[in-house]
């Protein structure tokens, strides 16, 4: 499996902030940090934490992705690829919250197994 492709499915080489670590752009930092901090109600994310080089790849992670995603934590503890591994994917309220809203990560599941 592509290691750009999270547990979930969605795709880190799309990511804004994986697409501002490779590329070391600090206004792109400046600019997700402001989204994301609107999108979850917080001041926490400034530039400074906008580093990640994907969910299931080596080197840095957003703390998010990191410590908090509860899809991964799962993914790990099982020692699954992917969540497309899981035979209780289907009916995995964390997975279908993301799979509902983003076909590309419904096919990414499927298509990377």
């Amino acid at each position: 499996m592509n290691d750009l492709i999270a547990f979930c499915g969605l795709n880190c080489e799309k990511c804004e902030a994986r697409i501002a670590t490779v590329t070391n752009d600090n206004i792109l930092r400046e600019q997700v940090s402001r989204k994301w901090c609107e999108m979850n109600n917080t001041d926490q994310i400034t530039p400074e934490t906008i580093n990640c080089m994907g969910c299931r790849g080596t080197g840095v992670k957003f703390y998010y992705c990191s410590h908090l995603c509860e899809i991964r934590k799962c993914a790990v503890e099982k020692e699954y690829g992917s969540c497309g591994e899981c035979p209780e994917k289907h009916s995995c309220t964390k997975l279908n919250a993301i799979l509902e809203n983003n076909e590309e990560a419904k096919r990414n599941l499927q298509d990377n197994l």
